[in-house]
């Protein structure tokens, strides 16, 4: 396991780029944490390194699923809407991201079964009003 603590979004955004600056498709981060803690900050960043413009991404209010174009495509999944009762499986999300994408999970905990053989988890948490501490590990198979 891997940690790291931030004292800004921008330095969040920036551990999230340089993480993303060297996929090569088909990776999936799931990411969970407080509201508030900087989930969709992180997405951002994987944006950024991409090669997405990370102003384009958004914690969506009523979309779930939103993809971005870049030199690999960004799945942005948030399921905070779907609660704690399930409602994933009709997602598509097993589907995702394929060997062009990257597929980013936010509030993955509500996640009802195992879609991905080797995810990234990236639990954050509040350590004070602008730090937070990052855990990220590669699940095994």
């Amino acid at each position: 396991m891997r940690e790291a603590v931030t004292h800004s979004a921008a330095e969040t955004e920036r551990l999230a780029a340089e993480m993303s600056a060297a996929f090569r498709g088909g990776e999936v981060v799931l990411l969970s944490g407080e509201l508030g803690t900087g989930k969709t900050v992180f997405v951002r960043g994987l944006a950024r390194g991409l090669g997405v413009n990370p102003d384009e991404v958004a914690s969506p209010t009523f979309v779930i699923l939103t993809s971005y174009g870049g030199r690999l495509t960004l799945h942005h999944a948030d399921l905070y809407r779907l609660g704690n009762g399930g409602g994933d499986e009709d997602l598509g999300l097993d589907e995702l991201p394929g060997s062009g994408g990257v597929l980013a999970v936010e509030w993955a905990e509500r996640l009802t079964r195992r879609l991905w053989t080797r995810p990234m988890r990236v639990m954050i948490e509040h350590v004070d009003e602008t730090s937070r501490r990052l855990m990220m590990e590669e699940e095994e198979e």
